[in-house]
């Protein structure tokens, strides 16, 4: 089997914690030949561990990375306002680009990410790993094949305790996470990701409402969020995000999908279970393998570089789950219902 020759961009958390993880099962498949980051010694160590040439192989200097000749594709994994010209200069290289989402600070900034691999003639895959992860392709089947009937209504909570994680060895306790410079803070960077989900599972979103409970911290303009959803396949819910608490009784609310014949029930994408109830009283447990999307989005994007398939996420598809983020803080803003989506359904090969 071909590998695929990468040069990364950002050896931080997201590397350490899920991009390397998952090259480490496919090593079939891609050779990492060189590193770059800010801090060159913890780029220097990564190639110590690596076998890599401290250095020749290293490099704080992206564009004098991208320059050379021997790497087929670069992954970026950088602070969020850094994603769209860092993309923006891989592209122009000719080499593929594997880019963390959201694919930029701005919807400007998405939107001349959105063109890149026109412009430049590249393939681009965005990292979303919702998109990817075994559970949502689980639960995107079973609407599809109508396992509790014909869906009507579902609810879907999530809480991610910024503060708790400030001072911890986490991603919060990133400086520019802490204090944003785009818009939105925690809710484009971590909401993006349960939103994602739903509407890989439910399509497009033809209208929302939102509200936000100000905060004055700068994580978030906002402790909490509610938002009322209508899917352009008639489905309508409630989605909530709560990044400024906790939620001290178990189990969650989670993600519950009601249907004409049942309801699918996941406390949180960590849990390892789907459970689906049934009206007539029938109960299915159907397990899947937590944080399985980084290892298959991989799997995805060297299948497409070898001609066998094409991208699954590419940013045509991924500006969406942005906009969507922006249509909330326009909704909270305006006191409005926005339209979203003038596509009703996405297609993932």
């Amino acid at each position: 089997m071909e590998k695929i020759k990468v040069g990364v961009i950002g050896t931080g958390l997201a590397w350490e914690r899920l991009h390397y993880p998952a090259y480490q099962e496919l090593t079939d498949r891609y050779e990492i030949r060189a590193l770059c980051d800010v801090d060159r010694e913890r780029a220097e160590g990564w190639a110590s561990r690596l076998g890599l040439d401290p250095q020749r192989d290293v490099y704080s200097d992206f564009q004098a990375m991208v320059d050379r000749r021997d790497l087929q594709a670069i992954d970026i994994m950088v602070p969020i306002i850094k994603n769209h010209p860092v993309a923006e200069t891989v592209a122009r290289s000719g080499k593929a680009v594997i880019l963390e989402k959201p694919m930029g600070a701005t919807l400007d900034q998405a939107q001349v990410t959105r063109e890149l691999p026109t412009n430049y003639g590249v393939p681009m895959m965005i990292a979303e790993n919702y998109r990817y992860s075994e559970e949502f392709n689980l639960l995107r089947d079973m609407v599809e094949q109508k396992k509790i009937g014909e869906t009507v209504y579902f609810i879907y909570q999530n809480t991610n305790c910024f503060p708790c994680s400030m001072i911890k060895d986490s991603f919060s306790a990133k400086e520019w996470r802490q204090h944003p410079a785009y818009p939105g803070g925690d809710l484009l960077d971590a909401a993006i990701h349960p939103l994602a989900g739903l509407r890989y599972v439910f399509g497009g979103i033809q209208f929302l409402q939102a509200f936000g409970a100000p905060q004055k911290d700068d994580f978030s303009p906002y402790a909490a969020v509610t938002v009322n959803l209508h899917f352009m396949n008639g489905v309508i819910g409630e989605f909530a995000y709560y990044p400024a608490g906790q939620e001290i009784q178990k189990p969650m609310i989670g993600l519950r999908i009601f249907g004409t014949q049942g309801m699918i029930y996941m406390e949180d994408n960590q849990c390892g279970l789907i459970n689906v109830f049934y009206n007539d009283g029938g109960h299915e447990l159907i397990g899947f393998r937590p944080m399985r999307g980084y290892y298959n989005e991989l799997v995805n994007f060297h299948k497409s570089l070898m001609g066998e398939e094409t991208i699954s996420v590419t940013p045509d598809m991924e500006i969406g789950d942005l906009r969507t983020v922006y249509a909330i803080l326009q909704s909270i803003t305006e006191q409005e219902v926005i339209k979203v989506d003038k596509v009703p359904q996405y297609t993932m090969h």
